[in-house]
């Protein structure tokens, strides 16, 4: 299923790129080994020299915000309840043709354009979305961003607090990080669990508010943030959902979205803090393929 041919190379997000969102202020700070140690919650990153830093922490986050910024420049449309290829303008890429993409990385929802924090340097959805309304104004005027991490999405919630272009679903932990009451503000749909949630209350909730969320908002684009902290067992998401309720999950939202809604989709896979989160990811979009909600072609 997953060979040379069906993956897409990402390049490294540019100063250039993250100017798009970020302020240079922000941008400068996270020169120092103490700020970054901040921004991912891990004091003794502050130990160690900024070179190492930026080589062995950030660089990779900023291609995992290169990626998610790939899957915009090969953006995605049906036309006609068939898929077409565009051609980027700004950087003369063929589209894939597809309704959807996958970055397995990425999902930095805690940054904002002049804040990071929660293991969040860069605010790749908000960079994702920015770019859509440029490069895409004619046809993308609106975008739904469903968060499904298991903690509040504050990052792209304080960027786009004032853009009636984008509206926010988000269902996390109300008692976990971030708690950011300012943030909450700009969530259209919010839905706020209790610990040790299960699969059947979290399906229920999914199911309905995704449904009205779409319905309500008529959205030309999603971004969807499939965080598996919501494993249960995982250390910071309290929740308790089983490695099939995720893959139920992921298999609603791509079902409405592109099935039902033909609406293109970028998922990122952001937020989960055990060894078995990778393998979860991997039978979920495996599952994905074999409802016929994905495809392999060859790029």
């Amino acid at each position: 299923m997953i060979i040379d041919e069906t993956i897409v190379d990402t390049n490294e997000a540019t100063r250039e790129d993250l100017l798009k969102v970020h302020t240079k202020r922000y941008l400068s700070s996270i020169k120092w080994s103490i700020a970054v140690a901040r921004v991912l919650e891990i004091p003794p990153v502050a130990l160690l020299p900024n070179f190492i830093v930026q080589l062995r922490v950030l660089k990779p986050l900023r291609y995992q915000t290169g990626a998610t910024m790939l899957v915009n420049n090969c953006f995605f449309c049906f036309e006609n309840s068939c898929l077409c290829h565009l051609l980027l303008c700004n950087a003369g890429e063929l589209a894939l043709e597809r309704g959807w993409a996958i970055n397995v990385g990425g999902g930095f929802h805690h940054c904002s354009s002049d804040s990071g924090g929660g293991f969040c340097a860069y605010a790749d959805l908000t960079l994702l979305i920015i770019d859509l309304f440029t490069y895409f104004s004619d046809r993308i005027k609106k975008v739904l961003i469903v968060d499904l991490d298991a903690h509040q999405g504050n990052g792209h919630e304080r960027d786009f607090m004032h853009d009636d272009r984008v509206s926010i679903m988000d269902m996390y932990n109300r008692h976990i990080y971030p708690r950011d009451h300012l943030a909450k503000n700009a969530i259209q749909c919010k839905i706020e669990l209790d610990n040790q949630t299960d699969d059947k209350a979290y399906l229920r909730l999914l199911h309905n508010n995704l449904k009205n969320s779409l319905n309500e908002f008529q959205p030309d684009f999603v971004v969807y943030n499939a965080g598996t902290d919501i494993l249960q067992g995982d250390p910071l998401g309290n929740l308790d959902i089983t490695p099939q309720g995720v893959i139920i999950r992921d298999e609603i939202v791509l079902s409405k979205c592109i099935r039902e809604k033909h609406i293109p989709i970028v998922m990122c896979t952001s937020g989960g803090y055990q060894r078995t989160n990778a393998r979860v990811i991997a039978d979920s979009i495996l599952n994905l393929y074999t409802k016929k909600l994905i495809s392999c072609e060859s790029i």
